[in-house]
């Protein structure tokens, strides 16, 4: 039996027509990414994670917007159930399979990086491209430079 590709973007599109929208949804198109060479070493950088997991807090799941959190300690856990993985092949127990501090520490005292930024920046997923744009990156952006971070690790779930 041969297996045929599923095309994600006109699944999304029929099932939302199904449901009665008649508007598509545009998806987001770059067609240059921008790229900038490293100021300094990566052994003299600053590292900052962002990522679209929550703080594991009542407030965290219930109120949709950027969050900072400390770097140190390392959460326990961190709030996952509205994203989206494969919840029956896998889990978000293991917070370090996800949010990757624990290993920048590591790279931090092997000398690999300078540094890690005192705190990493949850940002909720977001539908709207115009949120995303207006909102949420630039007030993700402002918060690492008042952290100086030289480069930001995305770490999408």
């Amino acid at each position: 039996m041969a297996i045929k590709d599923v095309s994600y973007i006109i699944k999304t599109r029929d099932y939302y027509r199904a449901q009665g929208y008649t508007t598509d949804y545009l998806w987001a198109q770059f067609d240059t990414t921008p790229f900038t060479h490293l100021e300094k070493p990566l052994s003299e950088s600053r590292i900052g994670v962002i990522t679209t997991t929550m703080p594991d807090t009542e407030a965290g799941r219930v109120d949709r917007r950027v969050w900072s959190t400390a770097s140190a300690p390392i959460p326990r856990s961190m709030y996952t159930e509205e994203l989206s993985w494969h919840k029956s092949m896998t889990h978000t127990d293991d917070v370090a399979s996800f949010l990757p501090l624990a290993q920048l520490n590591s790279l931090q005292d092997e000398g690999v990086i300078g540094s890690v930024a005192s705190r990493f920046h949850s940002v909720p997923t977001e539908y709207s491209q115009r949120n995303t744009l207006e909102q949420d990156a630039p007030e993700v952006l402002a918060r690492c430079r008042q952290d100086e971070v030289d480069i930001a690790i995305l770490v999408p779930l």
